[in-house]
This record gives C-alpha cells, sequence and structure tokens, in this order.
C-alpha cells in the first residue's frame, strides 16, 4: 500500500487533499501554515484534519520501517522467499506483521528448539497429521542419548505442535477476538499492603471485577496505577473451555490417539504462549486508548485554559498568598514589566492587617494600579477578603488568579535568566500577575504537563503526550498572533516555523536594534530564511508599524492583492483596513486565481473588517461565597458560585472558594445524556453549582451543574 491510499483508508479525507497536505507536509510546511494559508490546496481542511493527515503519515512511515527491518532479518536466515516478502510488503499494520515475523525471531533457548535438535520435528509432523492410531509405537523410533522414553518424544513433539499453533495468524486472532468481546477485568489487593495508608485512595479496587472492554479510561489508569505501586494485583480473564475448544474444533479433524497429542499441545500452547502473550497485548491496548482518552482531555483542558481570557495591558499588582512567609506583592506595569516587589503579613501568625491595608492602598496609588491578581493557594481567601477591605481612591477590580504550575516555572531556567536577582516567591508573584493580563503568553513558560489540567498525566505515554500538547500550544498561540515586540523566547518558539533557536535570535536582534517596524525587517534576523518568513510572517504582529497590514493576519504575500483592492475601490491602504463599507462592495469573485480561491479571499476580507481582533473573551471579576470558608461550611442543597478548575471523562472538578474542589459527576451535569463533558462546561467557566453531599472524613463534595447557571 501506498502512502496516500494509506491515509486516505483511515481519515476518508479527499485524495486529492491528502496529496497536497502530504506534499505541503514535506516541504516543512507547519500545521497552522497549511490550515491557514493554503486552504485552495487542502480543500478547506481544518488543523483536526490535517493533525489526522501528520498521525497516519507518521503511522505508515513507522510500518514501512518496520517491515524493511523485518525483511531484512529474515533474508538474513536465508528464509525469505519471494511470496513470504509479498505477504510482509502488504501488511497494513503492525499487529498482522508482528504476527507474521513470529515463527523467525524465535529464542535458541524454547522447548521446542531443544526438541528439534533431538530430532522430534517428524514426530510432530506425523501427529499433525492425525493419520495413526499407533502413535506410541511411532515415538518409540525417536529414542536417543536425550530422549529417553516414549512420553519424552511424545512430550517434545507437543512443545513443537504448542509453537506453531502459536504461530498461527487465524488462532491468534479467533483469541484476540475472544478477548476484545468477554475479556473480564479483574483485580486483587496485596494481603500485605491492603491497610497502607497510601492505598486507601485505591480501596475501590482491592477486588474489582469488570468487562474490560467497558472500562472508561479513568479507572484503567487508576487501576493500572494501584499495581505499579504494587497495592494490588491485575489479572485478564476468559472461558478458557471455550477458548480451547474454539481451538481444538480448528486443528482437530481425527478421533485418534494423534487427537490425544494434539489436545494436550493446545492446551500447551494456549496456557504457555498465547494466552499470557495475547493477554499482555490487549492490555497494552488498553492502555493505549486510555493514553488516548486522557491525553485527548488534557488537550481539550489545555487549549482552554491557554485561551482563557486576558485582561489586556493594564497596570496590574499581584499578590501571591502565604501564612507564615506572609503575601509577596509585586506591581507590573502594562507590560508585565516588574516595578516594585515587597513583603506584607496580615494573616497569622504576625497578624499585620491594619498595616497591609496601608501598603496596598498606597502602592495602587504610587503604582497607578489598574486591576488586582491574587493566587489562589494557601490564603487565597483570607487575603482576598483583606483586599476588599482597603479604601482605595478608585474601583479596582480583583481576580483570583490560578497558580497551578506558578512554582514550576518560578525554579526554572527561564525564570532564572528573566529575573536573575530575584527569589522564587517573587517569580511566582509575578508570574501570577502576567497570568492575568495574557494566560497565553504567561503559561507557554510552563511545561504544559505541570499547568495541572488534566488527570494521570505521570501514568500515559509521555512522548505523546508532549507531542500533543506541543501541538495544542502551537494551535492556540498561531490562532491569537504574537506581537514581536513584546513576546518572550518561549512564546516566539511556539510561532509556525520559529522554534527555540530562531526565537533566541529574534528577541536577541529586538534588544540589539530595538523595536522591529515592519514585518520586512524579521527577514533580518539572523539564519531566518526565506522558509522561515514564509511559514511565521503571518502569525508575526507589528504594532503601529507603516504597513497596517503588519498587524493582522493577512499574509505578506498578499499585500499585493490588498493593494490592489484597495486601489480599485479608490481609497488608500490605510483607509481599506475596517472599512465595512468598501469592503462589501468588493467582488471577490473577480480576484480569484489559479493560487487564490474564495477560501483565501473570504479569510483576508474578514481579516481587514477587524484586524488583528482578539478571538478571546475578556476577562470577568468573579466572587465566591463570602460565608463559606471550609467543607464543614457547607450542606446539602446549597447554591454556591464555583470556578471550573479541572475536567476529566467523568465528569469536573469546581473551585467553590475552600481547599477541596468539588466534583461534578457526569451524570449531574444534565438532565440528558452527557457524551462529552467539554459540551457541558468549560475550564475557568464561571458557574453556579448546588452542593448534594458532603463527606468531610473523605473531603469529597459531590456538586450538580445548577441549571440557571452560567
Amino acid at each position: 500500500m501506498q502512502l496516500v491510499p494509506y491515509i486516505v483508508s483511515h481519515t476518508n479525507l479527499s485524495e486529492r487533499s491528502v496529496e497536497n497536505t502530504v506534499s505541503l507536509l514535506n516541504q516543512d510546511c507547519t500545521v497552522p501554515f497549511i490550515s491557514r494559508y493554503r486552504k485552495e490546496l487542502t480543500g478547506n481542511l481544518d488543523e483536526v484534519e490535517i493533525g489526522s493527515i501528520v498521525e497516519f503519515k507518521n503511522q505508515f512511515e513507522a510500518l514501512e520501517k518496520r517491515k524493511a527491518a523485518i525483511i531484512k532479518a529474515v533474508k538474513e536466515q536465508g528464509a525469505l522467499t519471494p511470496e513470504l516478502e509479498a505477504k510482509f510488503s502488504h501488511c497494513t499494520d503492525l499487529t498482522s506483521l508482528e504476527d507474521l515475523y513470529l515463527p523467525f525471531k524465535k529464542s535458541k533457548k524454547t522447548k521446542a528448539e531443544t526438541a528439534r535438535k533431538n530430532g522430534l520435528e517428524p514426530l510432530a509432523k506425523i501427529i499433525m497429521a492425525q493419520r495413526s492410531d499407533e502413535i506410541e509405537y511411532i515415538a518409540s523410533q525417536y529414542l536417543s542419548k536425550d530422549v529417553i522414553n516414549e512420553d519424552d518424544a511424545l512430550e517434545g513433539a507437543r512443545h513443537i505442535i504448542s509453537e506453531w499453533v502459536n504461530e498461527r495468524t487465524d488462532i491468534r486472532n479467533q483469541l484476540r477476538g475472544q478477548l476484545e468481546r468477554h475479556a473480564l477485568f479483574t483485580t486483587k489487593v496485596v494481603k500485605t499492603k491492603k491497610e497502607d495508608e497510601k492505598a486507601q485512595k485505591f480501596r475501590d479496587y482491592f477486588d474489582w471485577s469488570e468487562p474490560l472492554k467497558r472500562c472508561p479510561s479513568h479507572r484503567f489508569l487508576a487501576i493500572m496505577r494501584a499495581e505499579k505501586e504494587g497495592f494490588i494485583r491485575v489479572k485478564v480473564e476468559i472461558d478458557d473451555e471455550r477458548a480451547l475448544q474454539s481451538m481444538e474444533r480448528r486443528l482437530i479433524k481425527s478421533n485418534n490417539t494423534c487427537a490425544e497429542q494434539i489436545e494436550l499441545a493446545i492446551a500447551d500452547a494456549y496456557k504457555r504462549l498465547l494466552f499470557p502473550s495475547l493477554s499482555k497485548e490487549i492490555l497494552n491496548t488498553a492502555k493505549e486508548k486510555a493514553d488516548a482518552a486522557a491525553i485527548q482531555v488534557f488537550s481539550k483542558n489545555l487549549k482552554q485554559l491557554l485561551l482563557g481570557a486576558p485582561l489586556g495591558e493594564k497596570r496590574i499588582l499581584a499578590i501571591d498568598p502565604g501564612y507564615r512567609t506572609g503575601c509577596k506583592v509585586v506591581c507590573l506595569d502594562e507590560q508585565g514589566d516588574l516595578k516594585h516587589n515587597e513583603t506584607i503579613y496580615p494573616h497569622p501568625p504576625q497578624r499585620d492587617s491594619s498595616g497591609a491595608i496601608k501598603k496596598l492602598s498606597s502602592l495602587v496609588d504610587a503604582y497607578k494600579i489598574e486591576a488586582i491578581a491574587i493566587g489562589n493557594g494557601t490564603a487565597s481567601r483570607e487575603t482576598e477578603q483583606l483586599v476588599k477591605r482597603v479604601p482605595f481612591k478608585k474601583d479596582i477590580d480583583v481576580f483570583v488568579v490560578s497558580e497551578a504550575g506558578a512554582s514550576i516555572y518560578s525554579a526554572s531556567k527561564i525564570a532564572r535568566e528573566e529575573f536573575p536577582n530575584y527569589d522564587v516567591t517573587v517569580r511566582g508573584a509575578v508570574s501570577i500577575g502576567r497570568r492575568l493580563a495574557d494566560p497565553l503568553a504567561e503559561l507557554v513558560k510552563i511545561d504544559a504537563k505541570s499547568i495541572g489540567v488534566g488527570q494521570y498525566q505521570h501514568d500515559v505515554d509521555q512522548t505523546q503526550l508532549k507531542t500533543s500538547l506541543d501541538t495544542v500550544v502551537e494551535s492556540c498561540v498561531n490562532s491569537v498572533g504574537v506581537n514581536i515586540n513584546t513576546a518572550s523566547v518561549p512564546l516566539l518558539s511556539y510561532v509556525s516555523g520559529i522554534g527555540p533557536k530562531l526565537a533566541e535570535n529574534i528577541v536577541s536582534h529586538r534588544n540589539e536594534n530595538g523595536a522591529f517596524k515592519s514585518r520586512e525587517e524579521i527577514k533580518d534576523v539572523p539564519r531566518l530564511g526565506g522558509k522561515a518568513f514564509e511559514q511565521s510572517a503571518g502569525f508575526l504582529r507589528v504594532k503601529n508599524g507603516k504597513n497596517p497590514l503588519d498587524d493582522s493576519a493577512v499574509h505578506p504575500e498578499s499585500y499585493g492583492l490588498v493593494s490592489k483592492m484597495a486601489k480599485e475601490q479608490g481609497i488608500s491602504l490605510h483607509e481599506i483596513v475596517g472599512n465595512q463599507t468598501a469592503l462589501k462592495s468588493i467582488d471577490l469573485k473577480t480576484y480569484c486565481t489559479d493560487s487564490i480561491g474564495m477560501p483565501t479571499l473570504e479569510d483576508i476580507v474578514k481579516e481587514l473588517e477587524k484586524p488583528g481582533l482578539d478571538l478571546r473573551e475578556k476577562a470577568k471579576v468573579f466572587t465566591f461565597n463570602q460565608n463559606i470558608k471550609e467543607i464543614t461550611d457547607l450542606h446539602q442543597g446549597q447554591l454556591l458560585p464555583g470556578i471550573v478548575n479541572n475536567i476529566t471523562n467523568f465528569g469536573c472538578f469546581v473551585d467553590i472558594g475552600i481547599k477541596e474542589s468539588g466534583l461534578i459527576h457526569i451524570s449531574n451535569l444534565s438532565d440528558t445524556f452527557v457524551k462529552d463533558v467539554n459540551e457541558h462546561v468549560s475550564l475557568h467557566q464561571q458557574i453556579v453549582v448546588k452542593v448534594l453531599d458532603v463527606d468531610v472524613a473523605r473531603k469529597r463534595i459531590q456538586l450538580a451543574l445548577h441549571k440557571h447557571g452560567s
């Protein structure tokens, strides 16, 4: 099979779209660039569809690489025939390829290999032929110094037959089918660990059983973590008798003594070779599916978090709250630069609340603060209540900001380079303030899996997780666009076609030569060639430049087209930007060419109507119920404001202003069936919840989404 038909068979996309997309990928074009600026070639495919082409392209290339390695290995054994090579070449998945290769990768120490060395393969062939009823007599002819009696001879022959049975693709597929349909997933607690305090969070799985195909991804990963930590043992079970009978029906065609030997060999093959191998395989498959589901949830959550509402370029006072060590306070200007930092001690043990109130009031005045950001960690509620007691001269909006990952950032190389003369507490407070101004620009500095918007991030395949999360970050950064004159190295590195090294070169060039005045000047950056410019230019913004298109998503390759549109409307380039009347009067069909069609032209006009429009919502002020300070303040039936702080496959967690987050189980999100939690709530959404149940001992809060919540 060729690459394009392989991708088409897995995606159901048109052959032309796939072929052109593969060609663009082979030219080192990025997914954001292809989806935004090459719509005519792809047939208007979106990032998700192009991403699936990338996935199956990689899958196909890995399959072809494995085929080549296997064919080479079998050829070196002198066992490669044209027919066998054709079979290898026509395999369309790794499982069937590995099944076909199985007879050629035997260890020399197998029981079957020992039996072959003892000359028992002819006896095994006679038994498999099932034509003789005198098999013990025939076995006596194969005795030697290593084969002492008939029982030894028959056992050796059975080992060879067991291996043949194990290597049969039809048998393996039949057993796979039974495992896929009927496998039972069971667990048993390790008795010596039953009372272990760390094991208690897994106590639901101390004696658990359910059909493997019905086990949801979050439960599967929890069970596998419990096994990994040594608290339980996991098994896969099927009806052994049924499996053996189906194998016997396929292999036994007689009713003589040969049949008895084959029956014994089948039982041995099943117990010693087939079931251990295929039960492990189905667990691996289940793990891959669970990983994929967990990574998908993580990716959706991360996207929502990165595209969270920015407050914009405001002067912000940020507070990283604490008790004993005090609250770290920083003042930031509109660009997020640190202007002042100090520590106040309003909470126990020092309790200098009056001094803290005076200090906050004077800082707000001195630095013309427009908003206050408070981290949502320890002492957050108490700090929020303190801030609301401060008699500011004007209304100041107060926001509670997620601290997730702030400690990772503050101890990172990026933070040390940015603030070499400040400790981690100052860096953490700066990060909290910057997150309010622009969540995307700040969160890209943190390893995505440390942001805390998923479950089991340490249990899933780490390579796949990183690839998926990097794709999400790249998509978000490019969908929003980046101000080249203010962006950090981490933010620039996610721009299409840039990467970490070019991002460093851009910032160095900016520091040495001052701000970029146009997109054209980007070409002056060392090592930033024509390809990188083509891929990146449309996503990089130059504010207040000579050319108004430099602050838009219009690609430089289309500047001439826009100039032509303006000229034919009798207005200047500056005058066409935002000019709804002129733009609506343009007949786009007259601008269609072989390379530019309606999709691109419609994108250009849409961008010209509202150039540089931020697709994100604006940040909204939120207040928790001030009477709820700890879990014991909750009671059944209460309606409370909350913020969604994590989404999983089984529901979502909600911050209601206390240490413990509450859970809205998927069954309490709606009166109707919920297929996808993300269709009902989004990360950091402000909602109203109803308290269903409070388990103080286990620190568990069950909530329901209130129908009138927003």
